[in-house]
């Protein structure tokens, strides 16, 4: 329509004075038409250019305002708001920034790569002012902006709950934007390397002891190794290996750190290894309780073990209780302490 109303305007052969007002009308409107998708092209070419050198383009106040923000825009970007300079000290910040950087490089590197999608980031050293105008108050966050309109609640990644693993951020922009990306990560030997010394460990072992191999019918032996994986287990490590969520959460702030998630739907590394402690000490305690009862040892050694064992369990499961009621509110019971 604006090509055919242009070409009316111009070769009309009327004079100037003479153009109608509808033809008038057209030719700005047509005007306004290739500036907006010349500035469009512009845009697209630059974010090209930077995606080019690097696959999450760091940005500051100007360029989110001129690139995410402003209009015209028909891409997503997918922004990472962080806070990676040392004297923040967001150790989460930096582990979050080498998943996405995974991500970044997959998408960048991949045969599916368009200009449908791009990824940024944004530092509060470099723009505090982006964060100010978002209401940003923790980091890292991550808001996925589409190419009309503003972000919705599911445009801003929930991290305590899916964790900042590159495979998850993939799912959810996946979900939100309809491009799916492979996560490709570079080779890592250290599994395979700790495999094969832990293996050339017990070989050795075996070697040495190879005409006294009692220990391997041992009771004792085998209980406190199935006793370890259940306790590894049962406190969390296979969800932190598949989620990856942080280590814990410190408020840029406040600066306050937070070893346990406040909702029953997520946790931290730190938190795992809290509750993996106090199942230890739970479960020595009853053990002592055990020997205590059961043991030939003199009554004095056993009454030791046996107040030990006692409040080991009482102390230590009051703890875990406190835990389970912070985490799952409402929740009416307690013991010892609230």
């Amino acid at each position: 329509v604006c090509g055919e109303i242009c070409t009316v305007c111009i070769h009309s052969g009327k004079r100037p004075d003479l153009i109608l007002e509808g033809d008038l009308c057209g030719a700005m409107v047509c005007f306004f038409f290739f500036f907006l998708q010349a500035l469009l092209s512009d845009k697209i070419s630059q974010l090209m250019d930077w995606s080019g050198r690097r696959a999450v383009i760091r940005m500051n106040g100007e360029k989110f305002r001129k690139f995410v923000k402003a209009p015209p825009r028909n891409y997503s970007v997918v922004v990472m708001f962080t806070a990676l300079q040392p004297q923040r000290q967001c150790g989460v910040c930096r582990q979050a920034d080498e998943e996405y950087q995974i991500l970044a490089n997959s998408w960048r590197y991949s045969n599916a790569f368009t200009n449908r999608i791009f990824f940024a980031s944004v530092d509060f050293d470099d723009g505090s002012d982006v964060f100010q105008m978002l209401n940003l108050n923790s980091a890292p966050t991550f808001i996925h902006f589409p190419p009309k309109g503003k972000p919705k609640r599911p445009d801003t990644y929930e991290l305590q709950v899916r964790g900042f693993g590159a495979e998850q951020i993939a799912r959810w922009i996946a979900d939100r934007t309809d491009v799916h990306i492979r996560v490709l990560r570079p080779p890592s030997y250290a599994g395979p390397l700790m495999l094969g010394l832990l293996l050339a460990a017990i070989g050795s072992l075996v070697y040495l002891r190879r005409n006294n191999l009692d220990f391997l019918f041992n009771r004792n032996t085998w209980a406190f190794a199935a006793l370890g994986i259940v306790l590894i287990m049962t406190s969390g490590q296979m969800w932190n290996h598949i989620r990856g969520p942080p280590y814990a959460h410190k408020n840029p702030n406040t600066g306050q750190v937070s070893y346990i998630h406040g909702s029953s739907q997520a946790q931290f590394v730190a938190e795992t290894h809290i509750v993996l402690l106090f199942n230890a000490a739970v479960t020595l305690g009853m053990v002592l309780l055990h020997e205590a009862a059961t043991s030939s040892m003199d009554v004095g050694k056993r009454k030791i073990m046996c107040v030990a064992g006692i409040v080991l369990v009482a102390l230590f499961f009051s703890w875990l209780l406190s835990i389970f009621r912070a985490k799952y509110h409402g929740y009416p019971y307690s013991f010892l302490m609230s």
